[in-house]
């Protein structure tokens, strides 16, 4: 969602962007053709790469680190005469395609696949990732071992790159912790300003006051560390918005627990009417998340949030004011009560939350920091990009 929404962003400001992502692969985890449609700006000019071999192409370059099968990647990077690379999500892309073209390069490490075989730090499928064991963990995992890490592919590889960029604070400390031996700064996600966010915000209207989940429905979201906590507070109603993998379990654990309801997967619309009504977002994740879109989306609809205290969601929460951390069951009962119980309260860290995301989280400031990056990459190399960048081009895997 971030790279659309930079790509469409981009557009709208009058730059032409390229988006290459790896077909094969998506099809390959998704079992079929995506089902929804998102509208692009007409300067933004998607490029599939299908191999025609499947499951293939996309194995060979988790093998190799070399995207063998995806030739018009390699020569439109070369050959077009562009301003800015801007590389997402490219394990199944290669990482030897950083080092083709020119142009200045940005790369956005929306996970820790490059510290990470497994891609989120989650050891063993049981723990997050203190010490490093990535063979056994990926044999673990089922994944194929990736031999190429333990070349020098990857560090001569990362040296093409002018700057790399996380999300978050802790994403950024934990990929130097891990070993990431490059040039790094911070540059947190954005939403772009919603059509009706100036006007008045409804409180909540439910007769019974609810908390929200929002996600995709795998063990490492910490939806299972829920349900106890409400199964012993009745009076409180859990939504759970999302699907996934991991959904039949949730609702075995929830048999009988009247006031937690799943809503399955919702449209835009729907999630707008949750957000607003909700009296908190919860994102309970016992995985290192890189950064916690869902805090901010909350936000934007004024209403606070109550997250674990791992990762980077207590840094969004402690920079906006706009919330609770919790560090067991006892801290995230006390949290909801002392938001249920207190309107006042529940519409402070609401205006909170607001204010940090106009702040720091909407598109002015980070289109405003991304483009300030750019020229100063391209002053460095004494270049003169005096209108900003041309030509952007977001390479991902699927």
């Amino acid at each position: 969602m971030h790279i659309y929404r930079l790509s469409n962003e981009l557009a709208r400001r009058g730059h032409s962007v390229d988006v290459f992502y790896c077909e094969d692969s998506y099809l390959m985890l998704n079992g079929q053709p995506p089902t929804g449609v998102f509208q692009n700006h007409e300067r933004v000019h998607l490029h599939p790469l299908r191999s025609g071999l499947g499951i293939l192409s996309p194995l060979i370059t988790q093998q190799t680190g070399v995207p063998f099968l995806k030739h018009k990647l390699k020569t439109s990077l070369s050959e077009n005469d562009y301003d800015v690379i801007h590389y997402n999500n490219m394990s199944l892309i290669g990482i030897t395609a950083l080092s083709y073209g020119s142009a200045i390069k940005l790369y956005t490490a929306h996970e820790h696949w490059l510290v990470c075989p497994m891609h989120v730090l989650w050891k063993f499928n049981r723990e997050v990732c203190t010490k490093k064991s990535c063979t056994l963990c990926q044999i673990a995992g089922k994944r194929p071992p990736q031999l190429w890490r333990h070349s020098g592919m990857m560090s001569r590889n990362l040296k093409h790159v002018d700057c790399f960029l996380s999300p978050s604070r802790f994403s950024m400390r934990k990929h130097v912790e891990m070993g990431l031996d490059a040039p790094i700064r911070h540059l947190p996600y954005f939403l772009p300003k919603r059509i009706d966010e100036d006007s008045a915000l409804p409180p909540p209207t439910s007769t019974r006051p609810y908390f929200l989940f929002v996600g995709r429905l795998e063990y490492i979201k910490g939806v299972q560390n829920l349900i106890n906590a409400f199964r012993d507070n009745p009076e409180f109603d859990l939504l759970v918005a999302g699907d996934g993998v991991y959904r039949h379990a949730l609702e075995l654990q929830a048999d009988g627990c009247s006031n937690i309801k799943f809503l399955g997967r919702q449209d835009q619309d729907s999630l707008s009417g949750l957000y607003r009504s909700a009296m908190a977002v919860i994102v309970p994740s016992i995985c290192y998340e890189t950064f916690g879109i869902i805090i901010i989306e909350a936000f934007s609809y004024k209403t606070p949030v109550i997250v674990n205290d791992l990762g980077a969601l207590p840094e969004v929460v402690e920079d906006s004011g706009g919330g609770f951390v919790y560090q067991n069951e006892e801290g995230l009962v006390e949290a909801m009560r002392k938001i249920a119980e207190d309107p006042e309260r529940r519409a402070e860290l609401g205006e909170n939350g607001y204010r940090a995301y106009l702040k720091y989280w909407s598109e002015e400031p980070h289109i405003d920091m991304y483009l300030d990056l750019i020229r100063k990459i391209a002053e460095s190399r004494g270049r003169d990009l005096v209108s900003g960048i041309n030509v952007e081009r977001a390479v991902r895997s699927n």
